[in-house]
């Protein structure tokens, strides 16, 4: 070892990979807690705001910024839940798929820049050991730790 630890290292990739993240996507004018809730909603239609929030850790009002935000670009929508009309349902626009084929181009060409020093074997065996880490401390999968800030 060369004196830092792998948490060490972990950060230090983890704070430089979520930089040129933000930069990536700022070209799409979006900020990483935009790009995630896109993902969430694209992943998962149909959710209420409350069942979303609880997922990425977030507070309720914290979120409905987030989705007015997305909402008056014209890349999602709320709709009345029918089974609970107190409830809206978020979903991805016509508009919101298809700059998602932009987001996830973006995140593929980030994934392919940070990783550049791989090979594809080796690429599978730090994703499959970062998922089993991600795992054991109990973070939640796809969602970034960042969204519990208030």
């Amino acid at each position: 070892m060369n004196g830092f630890g792998s948490a060490f290292l972990l950060a230090q990739v983890g704070a430089h990979a979520a930089q040129r993240f933000t930069e990536r996507i700022g070209e799409l004018d979006l900020t990483p807690p935009q790009a995630g809730l896109l993902r969430l909603v694209a992943a998962r239609p149909g959710q209420s705001q409350q069942a979303i929030a609880a997922q990425l850790g977030t507070p309720a009002t914290r979120l409905v910024a987030l989705v007015d935000g997305l909402e008056k670009r014209g890349l999602i929508e709320r709709r009345r839940n029918p089974d609970d009309r107190r409830l809206y349902a978020v979903e991805l626009t016509e508009d919101g798929r298809a700059f998602m084929g932009r987001v996830a181009q973006a995140a593929a060409a980030h994934d392919r820049a940070l990783t550049a020093a791989l090979s594809d074997g080796e690429r599978a065996t730090l994703h499959a050991l970062l998922t089993k880490i991600a795992t054991d401390q109990g973070l939640t999968p796809g969602v970034h730790p960042g969204y519990a800030k208030p």
